[in-house]
Protein backbone atom coordinates (compact mmCIF):
# COMPACT_ATOMS: atom_id res chain seq x y z
CA UNK A 1 0.00 0.00 0.00
CA UNK A 2 1.74 3.23 -0.80
CA UNK A 3 0.39 5.81 1.24
CA UNK A 4 1.64 9.75 0.64
CA UNK A 5 0.82 12.35 3.49
CA UNK A 6 0.25 16.02 1.89
CA UNK A 7 1.56 18.92 3.87
CA UNK A 8 4.75 21.29 4.79
CA UNK A 9 5.86 20.07 7.73
CA UNK A 10 3.02 21.54 10.37
CA UNK A 11 2.27 19.52 13.80
CA UNK A 12 -1.23 18.20 12.42
CA UNK A 13 1.06 16.12 9.15
CA UNK A 14 3.15 15.04 11.57
CA UNK A 15 0.39 13.56 13.79
CA UNK A 16 -0.90 12.24 10.45
CA UNK A 17 2.03 10.43 9.85
CA UNK A 18 2.22 8.63 13.30
CA UNK A 19 -1.44 7.75 13.55
CA UNK A 20 -1.09 6.15 10.16
CA UNK A 21 2.29 4.37 10.86
CA UNK A 22 0.92 2.66 14.41
CA UNK A 23 -2.62 2.04 12.95
CA UNK A 24 -0.78 -0.01 9.89
CA UNK A 25 1.33 -1.44 12.07
CA UNK A 26 -1.22 -2.63 14.49
CA UNK A 27 -3.26 -4.53 11.68
CA UNK A 28 0.14 -5.66 10.75
CA UNK A 29 -0.30 -3.99 7.14
CA UNK A 30 3.03 -3.41 5.20
CA UNK A 31 3.17 0.38 3.97
CA UNK A 32 5.22 3.08 2.11
CA UNK A 33 4.55 5.94 4.00
CA UNK A 34 5.81 9.34 1.91
CA UNK A 35 5.74 12.66 2.97
CA UNK A 36 5.27 15.35 0.41
CA UNK A 37 5.81 18.65 1.26
CA UNK A 38 6.79 20.85 -1.96
CA UNK A 39 3.21 23.23 -2.61
CA UNK A 40 3.09 22.31 -6.33
CA UNK A 41 3.05 18.91 -5.86
CA UNK A 42 0.28 18.85 -2.89
CA UNK A 43 -1.64 20.87 -5.43
CA UNK A 44 -1.40 18.85 -8.34
CA UNK A 45 -3.47 16.54 -6.01
CA UNK A 46 -5.77 19.18 -5.60
CA UNK A 47 -5.49 19.10 -1.87
CA UNK A 48 -5.92 23.07 -0.58
CA UNK A 49 -6.66 21.85 3.34
CA UNK A 50 -3.23 20.01 4.51
CA UNK A 51 -2.72 17.17 5.84
CA UNK A 52 -3.87 15.23 3.24
CA UNK A 53 -3.68 11.86 2.70
CA UNK A 54 -3.48 9.72 -0.72
CA UNK A 55 -3.30 6.02 -1.50
CA UNK A 56 -2.90 4.28 -4.33
CA UNK A 57 -3.11 7.63 -6.19
CA UNK A 58 -6.45 8.59 -4.60
CA UNK A 59 -7.38 11.33 -1.85
CA UNK A 60 -9.01 10.05 0.89
CA UNK A 61 -8.56 12.95 3.35
CA UNK A 62 -7.62 16.57 3.27
CA UNK A 63 -7.79 19.34 5.87
CA UNK A 64 -6.62 17.70 9.88
CA UNK A 65 -5.79 14.91 11.18
CA UNK A 66 -7.96 12.15 10.48
CA UNK A 67 -9.76 10.46 13.14
CA UNK A 68 -8.73 7.09 13.94
CA UNK A 69 -11.49 4.94 13.11
CA UNK A 70 -11.16 6.11 9.51
CA UNK A 71 -7.48 5.52 8.97
CA UNK A 72 -8.36 1.82 10.80
CA UNK A 73 -11.07 1.70 7.85
CA UNK A 74 -8.66 2.57 5.52
CA UNK A 75 -6.57 -0.82 6.11
CA UNK A 76 -10.35 -3.12 6.38
CA UNK A 77 -11.29 -2.22 2.76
Amino acid sequence: MDIKVLGTGCANCKNTIALIDQVANAKGVTVHLEKVEDLRDIARYGVMSTPGVVINGKVVHAGGVPARDKVEAWFSA
